[in-house]
């Protein structure tokens, strides 16, 4: 028996599972919307389906669009392995969209300039409302008032390159692969095709918000091109069935699908809460969809470094040494 799963737009709650029966009853009363079971490879329309629509009379409603604008088609490369950069290929009036400071190099050919929000709203001759709108978004989500856009202005072809801000992965995913939509941690992005959209995703649930980690505020990325997505450390990708479900520790969530549902929930009981070393919640993830998690968050590792600094109460460990501090002082690594 299969279990289906309905959904009647981005911000209505999901419905199931249900069985057979039970989603034939559910296509009948509100047959305008997208359904799932185990075996599709993505949501489809109610009435398209011909286990629930059929006998309901009226003809099968197109595809859902591709959210935000054509994305300009760009090609790349990635380089390297524990400090990735990616390098973008542009042909003539192509341009890539980046974070202020991701810049590593850039042919001479291709024109810098700075822009008020992502350079979406420009490129759809958006109004200054549209671009205080999407700079707004992106101040509240942590990141810069202002993007960077990166046009090819000569002959040829052109390339630029972007450097990820600390170790770990860059990750190059195409949102017309994704339904249009990934849901990010908040300064995941590093850049992109022009006409990908940074925009908000609220977590509905409060205690998710509080406690899970990336905070209320994820980042939303919608369009058909390209995007590149920085994470910590290595990368594992799962694809989760409906109703399957993952626990994770709040800070290694990168990035879901957004059919994939996001909670929290205990860790277990008080003393694992206090002296787990797990903190108080692990994030539940629960399908059907694809989520990306990373082996290193960032405030794991600014945590470390900054409990190992002396300069911030740490103690200086000598790097396995028996001089200790005294080889520090030898060393010229601290003064008397």
């Amino acid at each position: 028996m299969a279990q289906w799963y309905f959904s009647y737009g981005k911000d209505a709650e999901r419905i199931g599972p249900l069985d057979d029966a039970a989603a034939r009853e559910q296509a009948r009363r509100q047959p305008d919307g997208y359904c799932w079971r185990e075996g599709f490879t993505e949501w489809k329309p109610i009435r398209a389906v011909g286990e629930l629509g059929s006998g309901l009379g009226v003809a099968p409603p197109p595809a859902p669009p591709l959210r935000g604008s054509q994305a300009d088609e760009i090609d790349y490369r990635i380089v390297g392995t524990d400090m990735q950069f990616v390098e973008i290929e542009l042909d003539p009036g192509e341009s890539a969209v980046a974070e202020a400071g991701a810049l590593m190099y850039k042919e001479s050919a291709i024109q810098m300039d700075t822009v008020f929000g992502d350079g979406s709203a420009a490129s759809q001759g958006g109004g200054l409302m549209d671009k205080l709108l999407s700079a707004g978004k992106r101040v509240i989500t942590g990141e810069s008032l202002f993007t960077t856009v990166f046009t090819h202005t000569g002959s040829g072809k052109a390339k630029v390159a972007f450097a990820a801000p600390y170790p770990g992965t860059v990750m190059a995913m195409k949102l017309s692969e994704h339904n249009g939509r990934l849901i990010c941690q908040k300064d995941s992005f590093l850049a992109g095709a022009r006409g990908v959209q940074l925009g908000i995703f609220f977590q509905r649930k409060i205690l998710t918000g509080l406690f899970g980690g990336e905070g209320f505020i994820m980042q939303k990325l919608e369009g058909d091109g390209w995007v590149f997505v920085h994470a910590g450390g290595t990368v594992v990708q799962r694809e989760l069935k409906a109703g399957e479900r993952l626990d994770v520790d709040t800070g290694c969530v990168v990035a879901f699908h957004d059919t994939v549902s996001m909670d929290v929930k205990p860790v277990g009981g008080i003393k694992s809460m206090f002296f787990g070393g797990e903190g108080m919640f692990l994030a539940t993830l629960t399908g059907p969809g694809t989520v990306w998690l990373q082996s290193l968050p960032f405030s794991r590792m600014a945590g470390r470094m900054l409990a190992a600094a002396p300069q911030g109460g740490g103690q200086r460990r000598g790097e396995g040494s028996i001089l200790g501090g005294l080889g520090d002082i030898l060393g010229g690594d601290r003064n008397f």
